[in-house]
């Protein structure tokens, strides 16, 4: 099993910066990647930002490139959002997920909400 626990959120002004972070423990041995994603209200949950742990590449969604920054922190187990420019419809609860034993994000946060003022 492996866990995780997100913080960082909170109420920002558009153009305003947050970070988000997000810590595993249990069993991440065989991490194959870690990511964010993002489910704003009566919306399905969508791909933010992913990294390989191994390797470091990251991966973004297209409305988000250029603005957010995924990283990690292999001894801590930690992985990050760094969020600028930030728009109102960057509004969501984020979650931050494990893909762990194989490339199928099965480990999930509880979330964080975010939130940006217009």
């Amino acid at each position: 099993q492996v866990q995780l626990v997100e913080s960082g959120g909170g109420l920002v002004q558009a153009g305003g910066s947050l970070r988000l972070s997000c810590v595993a423990s249990g069993r991440t041995f065989s991490t194959y990647a870690m990511g964010w994603f993002r489910q704003a209200p009566g919306k399905e949950r969508d791909f933010v930002a992913s990294i390989r742990w191994t390797t470091g590449n990251t991966y973004y969604a297209d409305s988000v490139k250029g603005r957010f920054t995924i990283s990690r922190d292999s001894a801590k187990n930690s992985v990050y959002l760094q969020m600028s420019s930030l728009k109102s419809e960057d509004t969501a609860v984020y979650y931050c997920a494990a893909a762990v034993g194989g490339r199928e994000y099965r480990y999930w946060g509880q979330g964080t909400q975010v939130t940006v003022s217009s």
